[in-house]
């Protein structure tokens, strides 16, 4: 259960009745039906006699989606609740599963994913204002620890789940599965989750919803922390991208060791973000961002390095990208805990402005990779050694 710091009485008691573990689950689904998808686009491409530039697409638009949708199911949330609003997002995400499953086309398939985007953003933006709504302020960067850690498990678990049902069933499979799994996670929130929102606030226009965004983006501390989180949050996105074809044509390697290199890489960020629940309240937020991106340095400057050098190879590629992505699991963390306390009143502003600058730069790296495709890791290593300098700079004098 999740400490809250609403005051004694019904209200404490409706708000400590979220269960933490729900609101996990509800999170991770958000980039689910990205990661698991890895596997099979070089199959998807075969399929539908699509490149593989336009098979990436389903990621790159996907992200695109995260990062519009996110906008708007904040505002929203923050003046009619996090229950309806979630409730919606999850009934979209499921409509979008159905849709791809008899996709003929890639044009098809890509309209389903972005359509599954626009549901799946809800569940990213309410799952981190919810366990917001009920934590305090110290207590925030525990809870959102634990929502890093299960995110990272997403990438981490998805690709490896997608190689198999793709391997035996074909990728359609995929989404009767994720289909599945939205349905169980809807029934479960129209039974049990109860509202957080306590206090909603007014939002009668755009005008306001703007407004707020405006006054988040005037503090230079939120917006230090939203660039370094965005950099640090999707950055390894590059990575995941170009796994399939990286590992497959570059490396020689059979299809089905794209999901267990992917495991591998991003268990570093589970880590990374136990140590961040470790170190929270022992070091400051800040500085606790600040080592976590100096990592991230060390592993990009790794990769780049391996890079040049023309001696890539399975070990020369994941150690590096072990490495980065265990500073991505202390940085994201403390990140997302400093911009959400500038302002605990906006919360799902804060949330959704977040979360739309984490994927439009996840998009904007996904896209770079898959535009500069030249069949080694100097794209990837260029975009992680880049977004990782952003951070750095973001975080200087913070």
């Amino acid at each position: 259960m999740i400490t809250d710091t609403t005051p004694a009485g019904p209200e404490r008691g409706r708000a400590r009745s979220a269960s933490l573990a729900l609101l996990v689950a509800i999170t991770m689904t958000g980039t689910v039906a990205m990661h698991i998808f890895v596997p099979a686009l070089p199959d998807v491409a075969a399929e539908l006699g699509a490149s593989a530039f336009a098979a990436q697409l389903t990621l790159t638009l996907y992200l695109c989606g995260l990062a519009g949708g996110q906008l708007v199911y904040g505002p929203v949330s923050d003046r009619f609740g996090r229950r309806p609003v979630i409730v919606f997002s999850l009934a979209i995400y499921l409509v979008g599963f159905l849709l791809a499953i008899p996709a003929t086309t890639i044009s098809w398939l890509i309209g389903a994913r972005i359509l599954q985007s626009l549901g799946g953003c809800g569940a990213l933006v309410i799952g981190r204002a919810m366990v917001r709504d009920v934590s305090t302020s110290e207590d925030a960067t525990r809870q959102l620890a634990v929502l890093t850690m299960a995110m990272g498990l997403t990438p981490a678990l998805a690709p490896a789940l997608g190689g198999f049902i793709n391997l035996w069933f074909g990728w359609r499979a995929i989404f009767v599965v994720l289909a599945v799994i939205v349905g169980i996670l809807l029934t479960l929130v129209l039974i049990t989750l109860p509202e957080t929102n306590l206090h909603p606030v007014a939002l009668p226009g755009i005008r306001p919803i703007m407004a707020g965004y405006g006054r988040l983006l005037r503090s230079s501390r939120y917006r230090k922390y939203v660039v370094a989180g965005a950099c640090g949050g999707t950055s390894l996105y590059a990575f995941l991208s170009a796994s399939p074809f990286l590992i497959m044509d570059v490396l020689h390697r059979p299809s089905s060791d794209v999901g267990l290199y992917c495991l591998v890489v991003t268990a570093g960020m589970i880590v990374g973000s136990l140590l961040a629940r470790q170190l929270s309240g022992r070091l400051e937020i800040r500085h606790a961002a600040r080592r976590g991106n100096t990592i991230c340095l060390v592993g990009a400057a790794g990769l780049l390095a391996v890079a040049f050098s023309g001696q890539l190879s399975v070990v020369t590629l994941i150690g590096p990208l072990i490495v980065y992505a265990l500073g991505i699991g202390i940085l994201g963390p403390n990140a997302v805990a400093g911009l959400m306390n500038v302002d605990p009143d906006a919360a799902g502003s804060a949330s959704s402005l977040y979360g739309f600058t984490q994927m439009a730069f996840g998009a904007i790296f996904t896209l770079s990779v898959a535009i500069w495709h030249d069949g080694t890791a100097l794209p990837v290593a260029v975009t992680l050694l880049g977004a990782a300098v952003i951070s750095a700079i973001s975080l200087h004098r913070l």
